[in-house]
This record gives C-alpha cells, sequence and structure tokens, in this order.
C-alpha cells in the first residue's frame, strides 16, 4: 500500500513566503499615503519619506542581530517577536498627530519588524534546501512579490473608503495574525530532521568570513544596488500622481512592479542553481540601469507600466539572488550572521536614498536628479560584480 507522506519542509516554505508577503506588502503600502499626509498635515516629502528611511536603517542595524540569534536560537521566536512589533507599529500609525509619532513608530516598530523579514526566513531556506537553495529562495521571495502586487490595491481601496486611520488599524491586527501565523510554521533543520545537517554547519565563521576580500566586495555591491530597490518602491506611486495618475492607477504601479518580479525570482532561483551568484547579479543589474535610465527619460505617465515590468524584473532578482551568493561563497555555518551584516551595509545606503529622494524632490520639484544618482551607483556594482571570481571560495 502507497502511504503519502507530506514534506514539512514546504510547511517551513509557506510560512517565509508568508512572513515575505505580509512584511513587504504592507510596507510598500505606505507611498499611498504621501499625498494624504501632505494634504491633512503639510508634511514634506523628505518627511515622509524620512519614517521609511528610518525603519530601513533600524533594519540594517537589527539584521545581523536578528541573524545571529535565529543562528542560536531558531527562527520561530525571532520571528514571532519581529512580527508583533510590525503589527503594532501599524496600530500606532492610525493614532499619530505629530511628525515625532511619525519617526518613532517607523524607527521603533516598523524597523523592527522588517528587521528579519529577509535574512531569518532566508537563512533558515537556505539551511533546509541544499540541491535546490536557488529555486527555493525565489519561491519564498514569490511572496514579496504577491504583497506588492496585492496589498497596495487593497490599503487604496480601504483609504478611500474608511480613511487613513482605520486602514492603518485594520492592517495592523492582520499583519499581527498573519506573522504570528508564519513564525508558527518556520523552525530550523536540527540533526534528527535534517538530512544535510552537517552541510549546515560546514563553511566560514563570521570571523574568517570577513577577512576575505569577496566579503567587502559582496558588501560594496550591496551597498550600490540597494538604494534603488528601496527608492523607486516608495516612490513610484505618487512620481506617477505628479505625472497625471489617480491613486488606484498610481497604485497598480506597484503591482505591476510585483508581477514582473514573481517571474524573476523564480527563474533567478532556478538560473542561479545552473551558473552561480557572479553571472547572476549581472543578468539583474542589467535590466536594473536600463530602467533607471527611462525613469530619467520620461515625464509622461503611460511608459511608467512598462519601464516598472523591466525594472520588476531587476528588483525580484536582485533580492533572491544574494542569500544563495553569501552560501556559495561562504557555506551555511554563519550564513545568518553574515547575511545581516551584508544587508546592514546595503541599509546604509538605502536608509539614505529615499530620504535624499524626497528632499531632492522638495528642492527641485522633480526625482531627475535622484534617477541619476541611483544610475551611477548601480553602474557601479555592476562593475565590482565582474570583479568577483565565478567560482565560490574554497576553505582552507
Amino acid at each position: 500500500m502507497i502511504t503519502f507522506r507530506p514534506d514539512h519542509r514546504y510547511l517551513i516554505v509557506f510560512g517565509a513566503c508568508l512572513t515575505q508577503f505580509t512584511v513587504i506588502g504592507w510596507v510598500v503600502s505606505y507611498g499611498l499615503f504621501f499625498k494624504t499626509f501632505e494634504t491633512e498635515f503639510g508634511w514634506s516629502r523628505t518627511l515622509l519619506s524620512g519614517g521609511f528611511s528610518l525603519a530601513f536603517l533600524v533594519m540594517g542595524l537589527l539584521a545581523a542581530f536578528g541573524g545571529q540569534l535565529s543562528d542560536r536560537y531558531g527562527p520561530r521566536l525571532v520571528l514571532a517577536f519581529t512580527g508583533t512589533m510590525c503589527g503594532l507599529g501599524f496600530i500606532l500609525l492610525s493614532q499619530m498627530n505629530h511628525a515625532w509619532q511619525l519617526l518613532l513608530v517607523f524607527g521603533l516598530f516598523i524597523g523592527t519588524g522588517m528587521s528579519t523579514h529577509d535574512v531569518v526566513t532566508l537563512s533558515t531556506i537556505a539551511r533546509w534546501f541544499k540541491n535546490r537553495r536557488g529555486v527555493m529562495t525565489g519561491i519564498v521571495k514569490v511572496g514579496t512579490a504577491a504583497g506588492q502586487f496585492t496589498i497596495p490595491p487593497i490599503a487604496a481601496v480601504l483609504l478611500i473608503t474608511y480613511g487613513w486611520r482605520s486602514t492603518f488599524m485594520i492592517m495592523g491586527f492582520a499583519a499581527i495574525i498573519l506573522l504570528l501565523f508564519a513564525a508558527w510554521a518556520i523552525k530550523a533543520p536540527s540533526t534528527k530532521t535534517s538530512t544535510n545537517n552537517s552541510d549546515t554547519m560546514s563553511g566560514y565563521s563570521f570571523a574568517q568570513a570577513r577577512r576575505t576580500q569577496i566579503f567587502w566586495i559582496i558588501c560594496a555591491i550591496e551597498f550600490l544596488f540597494l538604494p534603488s530597490l528601496a527608492t523607486i518602491p516608495l516612490h513610484i506611486v505618487v512620481h506617477g500622481m505628479d505625472l497625471g495618475m489617480t491613486t488606484t492607477v498610481a497604485a497598480a504601479l506597484v503591482s505591476t512592479m510585483a508581477a514582473s518580479s514573481v517571474l524573476a525570482r523564480l527563474a533567478v532561483g532556478s538560473f542561479f542553481d545552473r551558473v552561480g551568484g557572479k553571472v547572476t547579479i549581472i543578468l539583474c543589474l542589467v535590466p536594473l540601469l536600463g530602467s533607471l535610465l527611462a525613469l530619467l527619460a520620461i515625464d509622461t505617465p503611460n511608459p511608467l507600466f512598462p519601464v516598472m515590468i523591466v525594472y520588476g524584473f531587476a528588483h525580484g532578482g536582485l533580492f533572491t539572488v544574494m542569500s544563495p551568493t553569501i552560501a556559495e561563497y561562504f557555506g551555511l555555518k554563519a550564513h545568518g550572521t553574515l547575511f545581516g551584516s551584508i544587508i546592514f551595509f546595503g541599509t546604509i545606503s538605502a536608509a539614505t536614498a529615499p530620504i535624499l529622494a524626497g528632499y531632492i524632490f522638495d528642492t527641485t520639484g522633480s526625482y531627475s536628479m535622484m534617477f541619476r544618482i541611483l544610475i551611477v551607483m548601480a553602474s557601479l556594482g555592476l562593475i565590482l560584480t565582474l570583479i568577483l571570481p565565478r567560482k565560490s571560495l574554497k576553505k582552507h
């Protein structure tokens, strides 16, 4: 008699996917509220972007610590705590009346909530799947794309129907429920449950990895491309509205980006398993550059949709490729700590970029200068990627 034994690892994949869906879907919806806050409070885009930038900075500061806690104690408790903080942040946003409250909530609550959604989930997936690491990472990152595709239009309808305070309240309670369930579904492999436990313990320690040149090159690459991935999703909705789009049509720009990134996350994950990190990163940076050049050139709303298709592919691919690339070069012994440290270097620049974009718009009435800055940084990132060795380092 044939019995069916479900692979419990796929519940872990689902939990990781749901974490990505909720955290990123909720956060990217924030750009929809810019016009509302400009009208009701008179807040500048520099200030509004500053909240997001502060959350991004806190995310980077805590990512390595969250990865270290996950390496030591497992992902479940870590994700449950940060998920609750994320949901509480949105609930508190519904009650704010002053600018300092916006900054406090984003910095303390939402920044903490964002700090582990990538480093803990993807490090856990890397440990569970030795031979299909790229593909499974891509599948988890589809959760991010699904959140970007689904949540902004829903948030736009809620905003129009119920107002911004009720919308944030609904989003906050929903986030807590979803993220606690996702945390429950995720666990780390153990000696008894993992078929490749020796693999999860092999590779570089953090101290060994940080003494290599390749570690610092990857940190620099992350530093140079992550600002584009943080700035465009936050500002593209209000940029579309500046060019004449309605709120709901502009929200569809994020959904278009997300739909394109679904294909990218799956394709890039599969491609990584065949050719490795270096070539895959290059194939993501090229369309990123192309989309940024297009954003600089266009001044009408309709071309934004095809540009978001190209950008979405780069966006989804770059967020997918870094975790397995770190495992390729350094193994899994300290993967969470290493991944979190590299994310930290990226967030140094990525936290600055959105607020700089807001300041540039407030002072010039255009995002053109910001697009130029992002183009230069992405170009430098591409150059550094060409320096990376094609094959993984060998530990001595």
